[in-house]
């Protein structure tokens, strides 16, 4: 499954249920900070190897598809075609960190 087809089953439980009206770039940049939230709230206080639990899998597995969703959701409505996006960003990425300057270190790119 793609990312357009995927989106277009997010979209249609959307549309289903009248949800469109609610959901304009603000308010769903906002949720999408929310989602976001909640999924660093199961890493706080703990541990880099009590961030690994996998009892807690499921729950982080949800929280990054709540992400997912409202992701596909913003791309609708702001008309952004994000398989397009993430392949330019990606190009840029290659350009600002290339293998040669960058492999091994965690400097931004400005610091390589």
């Amino acid at each position: 499954m793609n990312i357009k087809e995927l989106q277009q089953i997010v979209l249609d439980f959307r549309n289903i249920r009248d949800w469109k009206q609610f959901h304009n770039p603000k308010d769903i940049a906002t949720a999408i900070n929310i989602e976001s939230w909640e999924l660093q709230e199961h890493f706080l206080w703990k541990s880099q190897d009590e961030s690994y639990e996998l009892a807690k899998k499921q729950d982080v597995a949800d929280e990054l598809a709540d992400i997912f969703n409202y992701i596909l959701l913003f791309a609708d409505s702001a008309d952004i075609d994000l398989e397009k996006a993430l392949l330019e960003k990606m190009t840029k990425n290659d350009k600002k960190y290339p293998v040669s300057k960058a492999k091994w270190k965690s400097d931004k790119y400005n610091q390589l």
